[in-house]
Parts: C-alpha cells; sequence; structure tokens
C-alpha cells in the first residue's frame, strides 16, 4: 500500500525531534456549493530538528513512533522567514 504524502507548514518546533505541521485541504460544501478551508495538525518526525516554523515542508505516512507521531519530514518546499537581524547604524567614520 502506497504512503501518503502531504503538504503542510511547520507551526510548532517545541518539542525535540518533532515538528508540528499544519495540512490545509478545501473542500466543497455539501449543502450550499461554498468552498470551506479545512485544515489539520499532524506531529511529523525530524530527526536532525532542521525545521523551523513558517517552513512548508513535505510529510509522509509511516509506523507509529509514539502516541501522536505517525509521520516524517521528507522535504522543505518553501524556507520559512528569517529571524529579524538589526543592522549596526552608528557612524563611526
Amino acid at each position: 500500500m502506497p504512503k501518503r504524502i502531504l503538504t503542510g507548514t511547520v507551526v510548532s518546533d517545541k518539542t525535540d525531534k518533532t515538528v508540528v505541521v499544519n495540512v490545509e485541504r478545501k473542500v466543497k460544501h455539501p449543502l450550499y456549493g461554498k468552498i470551506i478551508r479545512r485544515s489539520k495538525k499532524y506531529h511529523a518526525h525530524d530527526e536532525e530538528n532542521a525545521y523551523k516554523p513558517g517552513e512548508v515542508v513535505r510529510i509522509e505516512e509511516t509506523k507509529p513512533m509514539s502516541k501522536l507521531k505517525t509521520w516524517r519530514v521528507i522535504d522543505r518546499i518553501v524556507a520559512g522567514k528569517g529571524e529579524a537581524v538589526e543592522a549596526d547604524l552608528s557612524e563611526n567614520a
């Protein structure tokens, strides 16, 4: 059976070797026909703690690693916004 692969945004990396990925999908409302967004959060294994919040990643279904973790991160699609760095604007000319 093929493994499912989903694309989502990392929303948390606070736990060790785990990231929380928010996967959004669009579905049509059964009665009204309007397209609505549904989202779900998945806990995914990140061995090197390499992924940070804001990055878009692909996750793959795997055997259960813990109570909540049954996915692992395959790769990064879009890098997140970097941290803000203050410029040194002192005039020492």
